[in-house]
Order: C-alpha cells, then structure tokens, then sequence
C-alpha cells in the first residue's frame, strides 16, 4: 500500500477510533471532486476489529510432521481504506483488510449517483443533502433512480479492484479466489418535499405525536420482548422516539433493521428502512437480491405513510361503521361477528392494530398475540388470536397475502383501529375523569355549570331527585 500510494502521489492518513472519517476525508474528496476525474482521494490506515481466520499449532507427537488448526476470531488488525470520487458515483471508499481472508467493505451513495447521471442527461434539479428538493423531469428523474440496479455496483466494484492494490493476484482470481458483494446495510427512502417549508417542523411534531401514542398513551417506548408463553423473540422489537436538539427522529425497530422519519434540511419529511439483515424481509444477501430488496422496503415505507395518513383522517363512514358494529355476513356467505364499540377486547384489539409495526411488516397470529398479551393484561391464546383474525378478515378489516399467514390492514382497517382508539381514549376517557383534580380546569367548570342546569331543570319540572 505504501508504494502505491508513494507512486499515483496519494495522501495516507492515520484514522483514530475517536474521528469521524467522513469528516476527516471531507476535504481530500472535495480537492479530487474539483479536478472532474476518478480518483483514489486519499488512504484512511486505522486499527479496527474484524473476523480473520487465526493458526494454533497442536501439540502431537515431535517426530510427526507439525499440525495446526484454524478458527475464525474477532482481532484487532490493521485496514485500508481508499476514499475514491468516482465519476458515476462521486464520493465512496473501498475497506480493505489486511490479514486473511481479506474482508472487504464497499460503500456507495445511490443519491450521489442518481445526481450525475441527471447532470449528464441535460435534467436540472435542486439538491436537497443526500436527495433531490426539486426537479424540472420527475418521471425523468425517476427513471434514472429506477436504473441503478445490482450490476451497476458489480461494474464500480470490478473497475476499481482492478485499479486498488489488493491481496489477492489475477492468478488467484483465475482459480476462484475473490470476493463477491453481499448487502450488508441498504438504506431505502422516501422524501416528501414542503412547499412552505415554515410549516415543517410544526407539521412534522404533530404527525408523531398523533401517532405514536395510539393504543398505547402511557408510553412512548413500547418493546415487544416476549411472546405469550414467556419465551424471548428474536432481534429487537420497539417504537422509539429520538429528540434531539434541533430534530425529532421516530424510529420502528423491526429484528436487526429499522424504519426512521425525520425532518431533512428543515424542509422535508423522509421515510427511510434501513435493512441490516436482508433476511428479516424475506430476501437472500447476495448483491442480485438487491432489486426484490428495494421492492419490498419501499412497500415498507408505503405502508407506514398510509397508515399515518389513515391516523389524520379516520373518521367512520355511516355504512362502514354499521358493518362494523353489527352482525354481517360476508360476500361467501359466512357470519361476521360484530366489533362493537367500549367491548374491552374489540378495544384491545383496535389498540393493537394502531401498532406502526403492523402498518409495516404485517399482522401474524404471533405478533397480534404479543400485542395483545401487553394491552389486556391477561392471557391471550392463539386459538383466540385466530377467531380474532378471522372476524377481522370476514369485515374487511384486514386481508392475507397470497400462499402466507400474514394480514395487512385494508383502509376501512385502519380507520377502525384509529377511530375506535381516540374516541374511547381521547375522547370518552378523558370525560368520564372530568370531574376529577387532575382534569383540566376549564372542562371542570364546564361540566359543573351543566349538572347546575340539570338540576334547576328537575326542580323546575317537579320532579324527585334520584337517590
């Protein structure tokens, strides 16, 4: 490494735990941005932990020839990395390390990307950080989003090992020795551009209290650790928000992987899935998977709007909400059972369906148990889970995809969940307390100068006062 980059004149710097390379290597990429040709920017050299396969010699008999055995351990060895600005993809790096079996980390920006390829299309655009504000081409810009594919990366990988020094020879290419790109972290988002960008903020704050506390006002951190049978769930399952000093983040945690909204720029609300394991979405790891991957993120990001949307208008239509309450039978004939409005499980169960998590990944009989389990207080059983889940399908409440056993909510769905929710929450509980020390003043008084005129009505009218 130090010859190449003594040769091709590239600066090496030492990179220490407690630096944020990108902030470190800002400058050398901005000095190589303004020369307009791909290049290595500069050389990062840091001590980190990786997986290297490590030898121990056994201890066998002296006049045998030496035996060893190897593991994989986690050490702390040295790695490369190469910031390179790329024509195609602009700023990105390469991680390599130095002791076998030589892992590699490759890091590009789709954003980054999508930008030149509209420069080199003739299409003008504002930029928003690490997105687009404005553009005169949407569909056109679309278009360009919508090309960067698997091979696009394979081909900006492939071009620059060719160019690094790497530890591995063409010889050892030949006989199948090489790397081959696995999606470790994939950011997939959506950005919603404001036309009065003042309103933001405001806009924004209001969307996540509104909806964050939904079927469960008493927290607003909620995790689902256990399933009912006391066993421990894989990965992490929670809704949290983060508030910082000048932004708010709202983050659903879904086993390794996470969705997040938050303000960008002060005048954009994006929605970001963030997949650390392509498996908790159903997908393989290799790079060719990264198609499917975005498919179903972006329905992960479809969702979580939807159901917010739903949230800002969930109010019942007459015919719905007599379906709903009352005894129908469905189009095949079948009875659909009443969810009638203040019935404590018709309310536990609305309360779990406001769940953001289920406006993401969908409804199973295991996640609704576990939802359930904490709104009740009591056991839930998945016999009862099952009969719930059907009475919701038999109303059109929710629907199954084809050839699994998960549900998604239909729209007259979440306009149950929402509507039930605040009205007994919000609404009626909040009266039923009124007369009590903690309810606000104003409706105290209210409700006093109201039982006042009943009581001069009664006494008016002549009749006796209910012991």
């Amino acid at each position: 490494m130090g010859s190449y980059a003594e040769a091709n004149h590239i600066p090496v710097v030492r990179l220490r735990a407690a630096d944020r390379n990108a902030d470190v290597m800002r400058p050398y990429l901005v000095k190589a941005a303004e020369t307009g040709r791909s290049q290595v920017a500069a050389i990062g050299v840091a001590q980190e932990p990786q997986i290297v396969w490590t030898a121990r010699q056994r201890d066998t008999d002296p006049g045998k020839p030496p035996q060893f055995s190897f593991t994989k351990e986690n050490r702390r060895v040295t790695a490369y990395y190469f910031y390179l600005w790329d024509e195609g993809f602009g700023p990105a790096f390469i991680k390599i390390c130095a002791y076998f079996p030589y892992p590699v980390k490759v890091w590009v920006n789709g954003h980054e990307w999508a930008k030149r390829q509209a420069i080199k299309a003739g299409s003008s655009f504002t930029e928003l950080s690490n997105g687009f504000a404005a553009t005169s081409d949407p569909d056109g810009l679309q278009a360009i989003c919508d090309r960067l594919q698997p091979g696009t990366i394979s081909v900006f990988f492939a071009r620059w090992m060719a160019r690094l020094p790497v530890p591995l020879t063409a010889t050892d290419q030949a006989a199948g020795f090489w790397w081959e790109l696995t999606m470790r972290q994939v950011e997939i988002s959506r950005t919603l551009v404001f036309a009065a960008p003042r309103h933001t903020r405001a806009f924004f704050e209001a969307l996540v209290a509104d909806n964050l506390d939904i079927g469960r006002p008493e927290r607003t951190e909620i995790i689902f650790k256990r399933s009912p049978r006391g066993a421990k769930a894989g990965g992490v399952f929670k809704t949290a928000i983060d508030r910082h000093a000048t932004a708010v983040t709202l983050n659903i945690f879904y086993k390794h992987s996470r969705i997040k909204q938050y303000m960008k720029d002060g005048r954009a609300l994006r929605i970001e899935t963030v997949v650390n394991d392509a498996y908790d979405f159903g997908c393989g790891r290799l790079l060719p998977n990264l198609t499917e991957l975005q498919a179903r993120a972006r329905d992960c990001n479809r969702r979580l709007l939807h159901a917010e949307r739903a949230g800002q208008g969930c109010v019942l239509a007459n015919p719905a909400f007599e379906r709903i309450a009352h005894p129908t039978v469905d189009a095949a004939g079948r009875r659909a059972p009443a969810m009638r409005f203040g019935d404590p499980r018709v309310q536990a169960l609305a309360g779990a369906l406001c769940a953001s998590l289920c406006a993401v990944t969908g409804i199973t009989n295991r996640s609704l148990r576990a939802l359930m389990t904490g709104l009740t207080s009591t056991p839930y059983s998945m016999t009862q889970a099952s009969y719930d889940l059907a009475r919701l399908r038999r109303n059109g409440l929710i629907t199954r995809r084809p050839h699994a056993n998960t549900y998604d909510l239909t729209p007259d769905g979440l306009a149950f969940a929402i509507f039930y929710t605040k009205v007994h929450d919000r609404v009626l509980t909040p009266l039923f307390t009124a007369g009590q020390p903690q309810a606000p003043p104003q409706l105290r008084a209210a409700l006093r100068t109201i039982n006042q005129q009943i009581d001069q009505r009664i006494s008016a009218a002549r009749l006796p006062t209910a012991v």
